[in-house]
């Protein structure tokens, strides 16, 4: 049992943040899951055709998004450990710290589509391209919500409140992980 006045001795009170924010966590994975699950099973029906197109990605600027997010991540977490310790300034600091993390992802990221817009690259140009603008878009709007979520969270600097904004965090975070080498890397 935890000493948080609001738990009521079940098994999630160890949860960081609030149950509800784990049944969206886990929806998401599945949804992200579902997605790059797809993207690979249409993958083996043309691994030429897919090769070819990933040819046309700009893998140094995903690499650069992976370790911003990474550390975005890594200053969520601390400022999680800042409010728990009660250093309220810090803890907003760090948490502004990884939504700004969060926006530079989003500027590299909108670098990356315009890129692809100026190459006449779109939503039908092959099924490698739909996949990789559903997915990486639908994580792109993930890192939108998120960083308001930070900032939302920061404001108040309540521990269950930003416990739930850095476990989504983290959540976007891990999705990245997994969009990463499986777009950008595998062949």
């Amino acid at each position: 049992m935890t000493d948080r006045p609001d738990t009521d001795g079940s098994p999630f009170d160890d949860l960081p943040g609030d149950l509800m924010i784990w049944v969206l966590i886990v929806s998401e994975l599945l949804v992200f899951g579902a997605g790059l699950a797809a993207f690979l099973g249409v993958r083996l029906t043309d691994p030429a055709g897919f090769a070819a197109a990933q040819d046309h990605l700009h893998r140094a600027a995903a690499g650069v998004n992976t370790v911003v997010l990474v550390t975005s991540g890594w200053l969520a977490a601390l400022g999680a450990q800042a409010v728990e310790t009660g250093r309220l300034a810090r803890a907003r600091g760090l948490l502004a710290a990884a939504a700004g993390m969060g926006a530079v992802f989003l500027a590299i990221k909108w670098a990356e589509y315009a890129g692809k817009a100026a190459q006449g690259i779109g939503v039908e140009t092959h099924p490698f391209f739909t996949f990789y603008y559903l997915v990486t878009g639908f994580h792109a709007a993930h890192v939108a919500a998120g960083i308001v979520v930070l900032l939302l969270v920061a404001a108040r600097a309540q521990t269950r409140e930003v416990e739930a904004g850095v476990a989504f965090w983290h959540m976007v975070d891990l999705v990245w992980v997994l969009v990463f080498p499986v777009i950008y890397l595998l062949r």
